[in-house]
């Protein structure tokens, strides 16, 4: 550096405005305190957003996984800086108040990502994420903050094993229902929980994170396969050194989110949730994400591409296989290659690796006689696991998950709970019956508020061996576990007056997957008597970051997104 404090940096450099000229002087020797050196701040500045905690598994190796990346981005030629935001782990607080948290931390995230990118005016980003909202969270800062970027997913988890078969965390779950109901007993539960979870990694189906894993491949943000490796895999290290080397070519070569997040990116990426049997809680996230890229999306879309799709993937929860298994059969871009052969996939759609989703689709490598991606002419089902329903139940929609179904119509008495643990010890006294409909609500994101995941009463439904004639309808949300006849976002929800808040003991409800419909039948005039009668609950949080997110939160049928218009 000259004594005028000026450097050679390279023309128009975003993080100029930080490093650049003599009266960046203080900035300068504040980033030299850390260690950082003239040379270092000439180079392209490569956030690396880290979503690393140490509470739980899906997280756990992320600040391993950050030092490789850190090496491909210096390899490259940028300088690596390394920050932290945070995860809440939906497997640990599920069912408890704290699971409240857990999409809330998606805005959390965003928020972050977006104050320190651009707190710093750093040239680019590679967002390391694992468990489920933080890789949403990634994709929402990545499309508002406009800068150069790659999304890294740290990988599934190994299955763990108990009496020949894989488990994940949903057997847990699901042991929890059938020791109540007395189908396994106390030691075989202990023994389930003990070797579900076998080391470092995310939930191992085709849950939320795997889900939105395959998203972001086939949004374009995460190099096709990238997010397939397992996170205890030995190529795991080359994965993100090559992630950090193509934050640095992005910068260089000016390619950013918003160029790459289409419409065609985000119908090629519901169409992946549709061919795998995805989860549910991609339809909030995709609403969101399409929200910051300033692409129109709306749940239509999901309804007509979901009926153009065949399931193929034959995952769990409602399928056979783990993530790890998908990974061996050749991962998304097999996948995408089906969508390809199918013709529907958006091919021209471009992604961060400079190839288009066509391209890559074209070049995938399928093992001989992998049996997890089924061929066309044999799918699971013809359509994909996707419903969108409306109806006097949910005039602004619902989210129903049909992969694995076999029935495509509940009609039953209502039992209806104010929230998710009532719900629960109900399941697990006894007091659910066959053919019931379990409608929990006040659970949605105002109401939640956060619109807490239910999988511990799903689990326990199914677990006690009632997922085969209860149907359960909430404002509330599901994981990317939870199989079954469940119905989830129903919106609007039951804090703001929508239907489901007039809804009482025995009234029939009938859900109509082929008709998409989800209805009450109540007649209109004693609804209206019943919505002259109603008065909406207290808040359950006066302050704090709850407080805040109920305040300013949309409908889910909107993505749950706090942003301003």
């Amino acid at each position: 550096m000259n004594d005028q404090g000026q450097t050679p940096t390279e023309a128009g450099q975003r993080s100029d405005l930080l490093v650049r000229g003599p009266h960046r002087a203080a900035a300068r020797a504040m980033l030299k305190a850390v260690g950082f050196t003239d040379d270092d701040l000439r180079r392209p500045l490569i956030g690396i957003a880290n979503t690393w905690i140490e509470i739980g598994p899906c997280n756990y190796h992320l600040r391993e996984l950050a030092e490789h990346v850190r090496q491909g981005i210096r390899e490259a030629g940028g300088t690596p800086l390394e920050f932290n935001t945070v995860s809440i782990s939906d497997g640990i607080t599920m069912g408890t108040p704290g699971m409240r948290m857990s999409l809330i931390s998606r805005e959390l995230i965003a928020d972050s990502i977006e104050m320190v990118v651009d707190g710093n005016q750093l040239d680019g980003v590679v967002a390391l994420v694992g468990c489920d909202k933080t890789i949403p969270g990634a994709a929402m800062a990545l499309a508002r903050v406009n800068v150069p970027g790659v999304i890294l997913y740290g990988g599934s988890i190994a299955p763990g094993h108990y009496q020949g078969r894989d488990l994940t965390i949903q057997d847990v779950f699901e042991a929890v229902g059938a020791e109540a109901a007395g189908r396994i007993t106390t030691e075989q539960r202990c023994a389930i929980e003990d070797r579900a979870c076998p080391g470092a990694g995310a939930c191992g189906g085709q849950f939320t994170a795997n889900t939105m894993a395959g998203v972001c491949e086939f949004l374009g943000l995460s190099p096709m396969g990238s997010n397939s490796v397992p996170a205890t895999d030995p190529t795991k290290a080359g994965v993100a050194r090559a992630a950090g080397s193509l934050a640095v070519d992005l910068v260089r070569r000016g390619l950013r989110p918003r160029d790459i997040l289409t419409l065609d990116a985000f119908e090629n990426a519901i169409a992946s949730v549709a061919a795998t049997g995805g989860s549910t809680n991609a339809v909030l996230h995709l609403l969101a994400i399409a929200r910051e890229a300033g692409v129109p999306l709306d749940l239509e879309a999901f309804n007509r591409i979901s009926a153009a799709v065949p399931w193929l993937a034959d995952l769990k929860p409602a399928g056979r296989y783990v993530a790890v298994d998908m990974h061996r059969a050749g991962g998304n871009a097999v996948v995408a290659a089906r969508l390809l052969e199918h013709g529907i996939l958006k091919k021209d759609a471009i992604t961060v690796t400079g190839r288009t989703l066509g391209e890559l689709a074209a070049a995938a490598v399928e093992p001989k006689d992998q049996p997890v991606i089924r061929p066309l002419d044999s799918p699971l089902a013809p359509t994909g696991g996707l419903v969108i329903l409306k109806g006097s139940l949910a005039p602004e929609g619902a989210v129903m998950k049909v992969a694995g179904h076999t029935r495509h119509m509940h009609r039953g008495p209502a039992r209806v709970f104010e929230g998710e643990e009532d719900a629960f010890a109900a399941v697990q006294s006894g007091r659910i019956r066959p053919g019931d409909v379990v409608v929990i609500r006040n659970e949605g994101p105002k109401g939640g508020p956060g619109m807490r995941e239910m999988l511990a009463v799903t689990g326990a439904i199914m677990g006690a061996g009632l997922g085969d004639s209860v149907a359960l309808v909430t404002d509330g949300r599901f994981s990317g576990a939870t199989h079954g006849y469940m119905v989830g976002h129903v919106a609007p929800e039951a804090v703001v007056g929508g239907p489901i808040a007039l809804v009482r003991d025995g009234d029939t409800i009938v859900i109509d997957e082929k008709a998409c419909r989800l209805d009450l039948e109540v007649q209109a005039d004693e609804l209206d008597a019943r919505r002259r009668g109603w008065t909406p609950p207290r808040p359950k949080v006066a302050r704090g970051v709850m407080a805040k997110y109920a305040a300013l939160v949309s409908s889910a049928a909107a993505g749950a997104v706090t942003a301003g218009e």
